[in-house]
């Protein structure tokens, strides 16, 4: 755990007990804060209480006598409407934050032989990717390496800072949104796409929330930032005019003369003086697909921003292991293989899978997005069948009606049995790919319980099938 400096003795409300809430609650009660919780589920309250944390009805409390309000990043801030407790601390004057300031300000508040290096990553997607590969090429380098954020454990969570540490971030628009003090010495922007635009009142303010990740950073500090889509481009070039930073723009698509770019499975170097090929990123069994060979590109831009050498950097992207719930192999019954891509929780994202797989079975839906899975309507032509859950099925449905067939499933177990009695019944080798284009919250806490409810069900079937059907 990370003691929170810059709040002892000061009184501090969290609301929403998930894992951030009650991490950052520990953290706060270990540097000296007075800490009041609450959360509007019962289970939550509960659980908090069962600690022996103090819980108490905000509703009732007099927030006047309050330094502070640490909001979880799923509480709306702004939009669709502030959250009724982001209005009380407001109307009393007190500062709304989130566990990533939190940290930040414990940071910059340590003397210089403490302070650890920190890395920073966001995107609308490819950054829980890109935090695992860049918290394995840390860890290859011999560093103390903590990864966390969004991904994994909260970041007040991590064990306490040194100066020899390294923190590998991922932080999502939600945490941004809540943080203004973070300066990392490595801040990683992959790319933007539409997403979670009810949260940010539209596409500006998710592009403001985004670009925040660069807010703090000085001369000395590098910025790496993917140039492939247009809103990057545009941030990048206002990073070039601001000239506070290093910049390293990075890309899967093109040549550039300076930055770290991919063509063809290649990733080359063009940092320094010469441009040097670093890897055949074809070769990386954990990396396949261009959304990939973005993510190694950025992940060995920070890399170097680190002070990791360019040779330790390239060979620990050959030794990544992959990431659970992304594009991650859920196993084979017989001819029939399944691949687990729960993460994907838009369309963008969905895409990503979809382009690198020829053929499939296609399990989507939960709760959708903006667009939906109208946009991936140029890859309907790979789909063998769809196999459509949740609340985006009747909706799905309907943009599938004449360009792939489909059955509404209703549910995960449901799908998965369906899509492979399907599938089998060809007699060759097929690919089952969830990958919802779709948020869980409609039967699942999450992605990972949903992928792990995937992998469950493909074992049932495998226990069920006959030894035949299973060689």
């Amino acid at each position: 755990m990370i003691p929170v400096r810059g709040f002892e003795g000061k009184r501090v409300a969290v609301f929403g007990l998930a894992r951030t809430g009650l991490t950052a609650a520990r953290a706060l009660i270990a540097g000296g804060a007075e800490v009041v919780l609450w959360d509007e589920k019962p289970a939550a309250r509960a659980e908090a209480a069962g600690e022996g944390l103090p819980v108490e009805d905000l509703a009732a409390a007099d927030w006047s006598r309050f330094d502070a309000l640490m909001l979880s990043p799923g509480v709306p801030l702004t939009h669709p409407e502030p959250h009724w407790t982001v209005r009380a601390a407001k109307a009393a004057g007190v500062e709304i934050i989130g566990d990533v300031e939190l940290f930040a300000r414990t940071v910059n508040a340590a003397p210089d032989w403490r302070r650890p290096k920190v890395a920073a990553i966001t995107g609308t997607n490819g950054k829980s990717t890109t935090t695992a590969l860049l918290g394995h090429i840390s860890m290859a380098a011999g560093k103390d390496t903590r990864i966390g954020g969004n991904i994994g454990v909260g970041v007040l969570g991590l064990d306490d800072m040194h100066g020899g540490a390294v923190y590998v971030l991922e932080l999502s628009s939600y945490q941004l949104d809540l943080t203004s003090s973070l300066k990392p010495d490595a801040a990683v922007l992959l790319n933007i796409s539409p997403d979670h635009l009810e949260r940010h009142g539209g596409m500006d303010g998710y592009v403001e929330a985004k670009r925040r990740v660069f807010l703090n950073q000085v001369k000395g500090d590098t910025a790496v930032i993917g140039v492939d889509d247009p809103w990057c481009q545009r941030i990048c070039t206002d990073l070039v005019v601001a000239n506070r930073r290093t910049i390293r723009p990075i890309s899967a698509a093109k040549s550039m003369g300076r930055g770290v770019y991919v063509l063809q499975g290649i990733l080359y170097d063009a940092t320094g003086d010469r441009v040097g090929e670093v890897a055949d990123l074809t070769r990386a069994r954990a990396l396949p697909g261009r959304h990939n060979w973005q993510n190694a590109a950025a992940a060995y831009a920070a890399a170097l921003a680190l002070g990791i050498r360019p040779d330790v950097a390239a060979e620990a992207l050959m030794s990544f292991p992959g990431l659970a719930h992304r594009m991650e192999d859920a196993g084979a019954i017989g001819k029939v293989r399944f691949v687990n891509d729960s993460k994907a929780t838009n369309a963008d994202a969905a895409r990503q899978a979809m382009s690198t797989i020829p053929r499939f079975y296609w399990i989507a839906g939960g709760v959708p997005k903006a667009g939906g899975i109208a946009p991936l309507e140029d890859l309907f032509g790979r789909v063998e069948k769809a196999y459509l859950i949740g609340e985006a099925a009747p909706d799905f449905a309907k943009v599938l009606e004449g360009r792939a067939p489909y059955t509404q499933c209703g549910d995960l177990e449901q799908a998965v049995a369906s899509a492979y009695r399907d599938a089998a019944a060809t007699g060759r080798e097929a690919v089952v790919l969830l990958s919802p284009a779709c948020a869980s919250f409609d039967q699942f806490p999450d992605f990972e319980v949903r992928g792990d409810a995937f992998k469950a069900a493909v074992q049932a079937l495998g226990a069920q099938a006959p030894a035949e059907a299973r060689a």
